[in-house]
């Protein structure tokens, strides 16, 4: 690790929120698949606009005004060159990731989808990938048909095969799993989609902070994330999407900006991106998130990868060392999440006495139901790896899953 070790020993000094007590332990913070913690370049980087450049965008006829369109619009080409895409107006701001996916599901989806088409998801799904597809096939119906997981968590790819049809018109899917941190094969799964006949929409959330992005290379035809899980702000995020199918989809939300022209008899409305961003924007949003993505391009992807594998692999290594532990998702192609439970024991009993002894873990359902009733429990403890943990986090981890197992069982 050496190297790595160092380098990361800075990068974890960046994060102020580790410098506080937890019912009078030093925090160690394990649920960065909720979550990541905020660098202070971010913090510093949104005090700043809300201090010295506040102004709404495009239509200001002042400095400020000037100044706040010309960061919001720079955010919006430095996504574009995070995930590759041709051009920035590929790239609409919206509140997250999931907001994302009803953009699409609302907007193209109500345009294209029809009585007896299909909507491929897996069943390893985070709710907000299931329910706007839900929802829309209900209003039209359609039916959602959910691809099978194998027992280590993989992607069940012949299941997968076996479910595309000429009646297939669309696949969702994640990149990587929010509780068993597989990782998809995204090239693939777009290639045998697209062989089908069907458009493609790619979960991002937990793979943007983990390994690099390129959304032509992976051709697929949308692409949702959030900000906050890439070290950036709260009810942020962006969707991108292939140009000439933008072009034909119809609004998602009426109001300002995404107008052209509005009479009392008729409403013409905006190129996109604008089309799809209707009333004030989340203006320090975008500018959080371009921080944040100075401060992951700064470190390095490859290098945070390389990282947090070494974190992982300790992780599980050590938990595995205690009796009646039991880990879901041992794909040897996973991001740095750690999903388990104590046999014998409730996640949420477990997850309250690490709280205790300092260590912040996410228990319960994680919002996949559909993978936990497929799992054949009601709920797991999750910890999650990022930058900013180190061994000394994994041996806190560690000692107090073993009191909990001491006390519990």
């Amino acid at each position: 690790m050496g190297n790595l070790e160092e380098l990361f020993t800075s990068v974890r000094s960046q994060f102020p929120a580790l410098t506080q007590l937890v019912h009078g332990k030093k925090l160690v913070y394990l649920d960065s698949g909720a979550t990541t913690l905020k660098p202070q370049s971010v913090i510093d980087r949104i005090s700043h606009f809300y201090s010295y450049e506040t102004s709404n965008v495009h239509r200001g006829a002042h400095y400020l005004g000037d100044v706040a369109t010309g960061h919001f619009e720079a955010a919006r080409q430095k996504v574009a060159d995070f995930l590759g895409a041709s051009q920035s107006e590929e790239i609409i701001f919206a509140r997250g990731t999931t907001e994302g996916v009803n953009l699409v599901a609302n907007s193209w989806g109500l345009s294209n989808l029809k009585a007896g088409d299909e909507i491929l998801i897996t069943v390893m799904e985070h709710h907000g990938n299931i329910v706007p597809w839900q929802m829309v096939a209900e209003k039209v119906g359609a039916k959602v048909v959910a691809a099978d997981i194998h027992d280590n968590g993989e992607l069940n790819l012949e299941d997968f095969k076996s479910k595309l049809s000429a009646k297939t018109k669309l696949v969702a899917f994640t990149a990587s799993s929010n509780v068993l941190g597989t990782n998809t094969d995204v090239k693939l799964l777009t290639r045998l989609a697209h062989e089908a006949g069907a458009k493609v929409l790619v979960d991002g959330a937990q793979i943007v902070s983990q390994l690099p992005v390129n959304v032509q290379d992976m051709d697929c035809d949308f692409f949702v994330f959030s900000a906050h899980k890439l070290f950036g702000p709260f009810g942020f995020g962006a969707v991108y999407g292939k140009k000439a199918i933008l072009d034909q989809m119809p609004p998602y939300q009426g109001g300002g900006s995404m107008i052209s022209k509005v009479t009392i008899e008729k409403t013409t409305f905006n190129d996109v991106p604008t089309r799809f961003e209707a009333g004030t924007p989340h203006v320090e949003g975008a500018v959080g998130l371009h921080a944040a993505l100075d401060f992951v391009e700064k470190i390095g992807l490859d290098k945070i990868h390389a990282y947090e594998m070494e974190i992982l692999k300790s992780a599980t290594e050590k938990l595995l060392a205690i009796p009646d532990v039991k880990i879901f998702g041992t794909s040897s192609n996973k991001g740095a999440i750690l999903s388990f439970n104590l046999k014998g024991a409730h996640h949420s009993d477990v997850a309250q006495i690490l709280d205790q002894e300092g260590v912040a873990v996410r228990a319960g359902h994680h919002c996949t139901q559909p993978l936990m009733a497929r799992l054949g429990v009601p709920g797991t403890v999750r910890a999650s790896f990022s930058v900013y943990n180190n061994h000394e986090d994994i041996d806190a981890l560690v000692k107090a899953v073993a009191k909990a197992r001491e006390m519990l069982l």
